[in-house]
């Protein structure tokens, strides 16, 4: 008999043992991140395909 799962609860605790380092508090402006526009772009993908599929329901 198959189980189905319907709701999917994830808890997530971060955080940061890292020494600040020189510039470690400057806004998203301000240090440019290597891949940005990448990173964004696989994320924007992956919404997209959950949105789908959650609609083909």
């Amino acid at each position: 008999m198959p189980i189905e799962i319907r709701e999917l609860n994830i808890k997530v605790s971060v955080s940061n043992n890292q020494r600040e380092q020189p510039g470690a508090n400057q806004g998203p402006d301000q240090a440019p991140i290597p891949g940005r526009e990448e990173i964004i772009a696989e994320c924007i993908e992956r919404v997209m395909e959950i949105l789908k599929n959650k609609n083909e329901r």
